[in-house]
């Protein structure tokens, strides 16, 4: 396994960057198609969020792929690769793999415990599946990391005691206006992010809450789960005079709240919550009277969720970590000791050739000896050889955990003087076979 990550987020880059980076629909399918092209690379898995980007690869050659990889987010970012390369890290073989643990466990988010991070990951491991960028090492990785995230809410809570980026935003709602309650909401957009959005709000006691949407009917199934109502997306001039409270998240690309559509607010207090990447709500409307306007570079700097709540929460967070750390470790031990399984393979198929030959041997200087007997010769045989091989097999497996256990793998294959291609064929074959498993739920 050499598994490289290469990415940008809230922890390296500033919003304005992290918006020139973000990347979805066809351009991700296209990024994430054009990173497995590559010679070096023979995996690839793209996680995007809305304050991240991570590409993770399986990988042939570290620098080469570093490269290819640094110079297609350039070429998304439309920056040259020496402004953006200060704001990506690259994380290879045990970093990346903690790092991959780590977010989806929600410790490497905006808001420490968000839950979307795991869905976020299982997506994108759908599309690789979807589009066959991703093969045995990666799938096995990512699905392990889904487990991972899993375990960390069912043995923390962390994801029901850590707020969300939704519930981060109306937090500062609450401290600038009051409580949310009774008044009147509007979410543009009806995707998952605007689902919660919507959820939350029903919780916190708003009183009417509007669904805007291009496509009606997404915006009408939205608005029944919260009891609200859908409206066309042209009416959000007419709805924005109406809100005490907007959550703006949609995939387009141009700006969809401008300082003109807020016109009709005539002055009074309209708190807005722009979620998106790149933004939907034009940063010019801080400036009307009146309006307070929330993004993500807004959370991003007030580091809601990690200093908020008590000990309880400190504690969880100490534990997702500790969990994050066990289960690293038990995820390299387990790829280190199946790395010696061809060569243990391997070994015992020579063996068997070995007792096969010496029986035939046999049996061609000893014509007449009866199929009982020669069954029973047959059986000793193996039984002894078997014994011979069984405790140096389970050792060696024992010991290709350890940081060098290659080395336990590369001995056998000296002393027993065993073809190399056999375990490389062996590899092959299990590579060929084992990449199919379905998403975990």
């Amino acid at each position: 396994m050499s598994v490289l990550a290469v990415g940008v987020s809230h922890h390296s880059a500033p919003v304005a960057l992290l918006e020139r980076v973000a990347v979805s629909g066809d351009a991700l399918v296209k990024l994430l198609r054009d990173v497995h092209q590559h010679e070096n690379v023979a995996e690839a898995l793209v996680v995007s969020t809305c304050n991240r980007v991570e590409v993770y690869a399986d990988i042939d050659r570290f620098h080469g792929a570093v490269t290819w990889i640094t110079e297609l987010l350039s070429r998304n970012a439309q920056l040259p690769p020496e402004q953006l390369t200060p704001h990506l890290y690259v994380h290879y073989e045990e970093r990346a793999v903690h790092h991959l643990f780590s977010v989806a466990g929600g410790l490497d988010s905006m808001v420490v415990g968000e839950a979307q991070i795991l869905g976020q990951v299982r997506q994108a491991l759908k599309l690789a599946q979807e589009h066959g960028t991703i093969g045995p090492t990666l799938n096995e990785l990512t699905q392990q990391a889904l487990r991972v995230g899993k375990r960390v809410q069912t043995d923390t809570g962390i994801d029901k005691a850590g707020a969300t980026l939704v519930t981060a935003g109306l937090t500062l709602a609450e401290r600038v206006s009051g409580s949310i309650a009774g008044k009147r909401a509007l979410v543009v957009g009806a995707g998952s992010m605007s689902a919660l959005s919507a959820a939350t709000l029903a919780r916190a006691g708003v009183q009417d809450i509007v669904i805007a949407n291009r496509t009606f009917e997404r915006a009408e199934r939205l608005a029944e789960t919260v009891g609200g109502r859908a409206v066309e997306l042209e009416r959000l001039p007419q709805e924005l005079a109406a809100a005490d409270v907007v959550i703006s998240c949609t995939g387009a690309t141009d700006l969809v709240i401008t300082a003109d559509m807020l016109a009709g607010t005539d002055g009074r207090p309209v708190f807005l919550l722009d979620l998106a990447l790149p933004h939907d709500v034009d940063p010019a409307v801080r400036a009307l009277p009146g309006v307070t306007l929330v993004d993500l570079e807004t959370l991003q700097n007030s580091r809601i969720g990690e200093g908020d709540g008590d000990g309880g929460r400190m504690a969880a967070i100490a534990t997702a970590r500790r969990i994050v750390a066990e289960e690293v470790s038990g995820y390299l031990d387990a790829m280190r000791a199946a790395r010696v399984t061809p060569t243990v393979i391997a070994l015992r198929t020579k063996a068997a050739d070995v007792v096969d030959a010496e029986i035939n041997r046999l049996m061609s200087r000893v014509p007449g000896m009866e199929d009982r007997v020669r069954e029973e010769v047959t059986q000793t045989v193996r039984r002894v050889v078997d014994k011979l091989l069984h405790e140096p097999t389970v050792r060696v497996k024992q010991l290709a955990a350890s940081s060098c256990g290659d080395q336990y793998a590369q001995a056998l294959r000296e002393l027993f003087n065993l073809d190399p291609q056999v375990p490389d064929a062996i590899t092959r074959a299990q590579l060929d076979t084992g990449g199919e498993k379905g998403d975990a739920g």
